[in-house]
């Protein structure tokens, strides 16, 4: 079986590679003690996290290989700390360890702790306290990362052990945090659509001059189709890829190191590679990109993938560059390879959500995590973990997710996360929930998202308006509504559907505090015609739901 470098390969190919100079590696398997007193003292120990696989990150900028090394390590905490899916912990140790064996081609010193090392002692924290004692650096480096829970671990670590941490801008995403906090400073509202302006205008994207392509700056009124009666037509197959030996060792490692983790390795198939993201993006831009836009709201029964990139995983774990991907879709736009309104959609979402939550997350913690304005106390039913529910269109989502580690945005926001906010579930417990199972969870991107977007849990802070919809959302959308026994028309009686349901009683207790919202209005309108035996049979109904074992979880 393929073992990766240990401590002890680590000191025999750095003094392979740099030959009279050696590291400080003090009383390590397989350094004679004769030598130790001869070794040089270490300048950076380069921190390199499993979202931050990239050759170009600024961490490595300046490495200097007679002086330097880089560690890496696989933990069990960051599989632990959230109750994560199998794909998602297979993901990251899978990328993780091909991008050690690029680093090593290149010639990278590097010091890497497999999850299954004799002395691995399972946290970053622990772990990195040990390579601080024994390699003695002058100073700590990384890139700065994406999870304020880590940030601060490795922070302790270094005060701890009175070294200097260099924290470096992420030169991954278009904008830094400075520069969001600036855009956000003085305004009494923070919307995405004002800073992706101004992105696209600091950077030249589908503009004209000033002024965007096709005069208007998004497309969202063409981009929300549904595919009818008839269903998706030529869909694409996904691009997946074999797993390798590496990946197949690490499968073998999760399955029996992770045997009671929620979903399935039978599937997988995700980019683990640079180049196999490189080419994932090439068939989402050739194949699925001409059909994203007036699709991309859309959801099937057993259609999974439909015309979506799948590439936000690669993305987030900086296996492709953001930029990259951005130029290739204008690209396809100028070539007439795709309509303006397909590729501005998808732009939006990496220049413009991407960024956005990313300046949310980092200008808002360390309470963000913590905010729950609508007060929000249910658990989270116990079937988010296992699909085995009799809703359809939960059904297929949540299977669907733990199947692959994987659902698009709309089965996120107005299926699974819909259920959340409606039924009244704890935002944290939702975001767990999301943090676990998708393998393109890194929480800069992940919690925004789910605490702002899904559960308006902040307020409004991120997003203009709770995310609301009943079952006739879902059935105009989908055909997920085809043979579920609950009717998305009815709000009460055996049919009714829940989502349905739990709308008008979302409505009826929140009124009070969304009537300031204009963008609520109509709705609030709506609710306003329900005469006051309705209103209680709602009530009743709703209660009975949060209160049915089935929904306690």
């Amino acid at each position: 079986m393929r073992r990766l470098w240990s401590h002890h390969d680590v000191a025999q190919s750095v003094g392979e590679k740099l030959g009279r100079r050696s590291l400080l590696l003090g009383s390590l398997p397989g350094i004679e003690a004769a030598q130790t007193s001869a070794m040089k003292a270490v300048r950076n120990l380069v921190v390199v996290l499993g979202d931050q696989l990239d050759v170009q990150a600024s961490a490595l900028a300046g490495f200097d290989p007679t002086l330097d090394v880089v560690w890496m390590a696989e933990v069990a905490e960051e599989s632990t700390h959230v109750w994560s899916a199998k794909q998602r912990i297979v993901m990251f140790l899978a990328a993780m360890r091909h991008f050690a064996d690029e680093l090593r081609t290149q010639g990278y010193p590097l010091l890497y702790v497999a999850l299954a090392d004799a002395d691995n002692r399972g946290t970053l924290a622990l772990q990195l306290q040990h390579a601080l004692t024994q390699l003695q650096p002058e100073r700590i480096v990384m890139t700065a990362p994406g999870d304020w829970r880590v940030l601060q671990q490795l922070r302790a670590v270094a005060t701890a052990q009175h070294l200097p941490l260099e924290l470096r801008d992420d030169t991954h995403f278009f904008s830094t945090v400075r520069e969001f906090a600036a855009h956000a400073k003085g305004r009494t509202q923070l919307r995405l659509e004002y800073w992706y302006r101004e992105l696209r205008q600091k950077h030249g994207i589908l503009m004209n001059g000033q002024a965007p392509l096709g005069g208007q700056w998004n497309f969202d009124a063409d981009n929300r189709a549904s595919f009818g009666k008839g269903g998706p037509s030529k869909v694409p197959p996904p691009l997946r890829f074999a797993p390798d030996a590496i990946t197949q060792e690490v499968i073998e490692l999760v399955n029996a190191r992770f045997a009671d983790h929620p979903g399935s390795l039978a599937t997988f198939g995700w980019p683990v590679t640079r180049a196999q993201a490189q080419q994932a993006l090439h068939a989402f831009i050739t194949q699925r990109l001409p059909h994203f836009g007036q699709y991309q709201d859309a959801m099937w029964t057993d259609e999974a993938w439909l015309y979506h990139s799948h590439l936000s995983a690669a993305l987030n774990l900086k296996l492709l560059a953001p930029r990259v991907v951005v130029q290739a879709a204008e690209a396809a736009y100028h070539a007439g390879q795709a309509p303006l309104p397909a590729v501005e959609g998808f732009i939006r979402q990496i220049l413009g959500w991407r960024e956005y939550v990313r300046g949310i997350y980092w200008t808002q913690m360390p309470g963000y995590g913590e905010r729950n304005a609508l007060d929000a106390q249910q658990e989270l039913p116990a079937w988010y973990w296992t699909g085995n529910t009799d809703m359809a269109c939960l059904k297929q989502a949540i299977s669907q997710t733990l199947e692959h580690g994987y659902a698009h945005h709309i089965q996120r926001l107005m299926v699974t996360g819909l259920y959340a906010l409606l039924l009244g579930v704890k935002p944290h417990a939702v975001h767990a929930w999301y943090l676990s199972v998708y393998v393109d969870a890194v929480e800069w991107v992940e919690l925004p998202n789910t605490l702002g977007m899904s559960q308006f849990a902040d307020g409004g802070l991120m997003a203009s308006k709770p995310y609301v919809a009943s079952g006739n959302y879902i059935q105009r959308m989908s055909n997920y509504c085809r043979g579920c026994r609950f009717n998305p028309l009815q709000s009460t009686g055996a049919k009714a559907c829940p989502f349905t349901t739990l709308y008008w009683d979302f409505l009826l207790r929140h009124a009070p505090s969304l009537q300031a919202n204009p963008r609520m209005t109509m709705q609030l309108k709506s609710l306003g015609r329900l005469d006051e035996p309705t209103r209680a049979a709602i009530t009743r109904q709703a209660a009975a739901l949060r209160s049915s074992p089935s929904e306690r979880g």
